[in-house]
């Protein structure tokens, strides 16, 4: 039966690397800084980040406040509905 394609087998002799010739890895680059240096890169990297972020102008910010105001209002009548009526509907069946 042939293989099909893109199917996990073991690897072939050929394809592995001898051990004289893997690289070994000591500590990694968190080891070489103290903690100080740690915080600051962190938050050079946060100030990074938040540049990259594509502010809204002020008509988009109150534009999606009105939304989300009006759909809490709107969820707020929905469930107070829902429970008034859930309310009466247990005062009729137990009296």
């Amino acid at each position: 039966m042939t293989d099909a394609v893109g199917s996990i087998d073991t690897p072939d002799a050929q394809d592995e690397v001898p051990e004289s010739e893997k690289k070994v890895r000591k500590g990694g680059k968190r080891a070489k800084k103290g903690p100080l240096k740690r915080l600051a890169t962190f938050y050079r990297q946060i100030i990074a980040e938040l540049r990259k972020v594509v502010w809204p102008t002020r008509n988009q910010l109150t534009s999606y406040t009105t939304v989300v105001i009006f759909f809490v209002v709107i969820m707020i009548a929905l469930v107070t509905v829902i429970d008034y009526g859930l309310n009466h509907a247990a005062k009729y069946v137990f009296g």
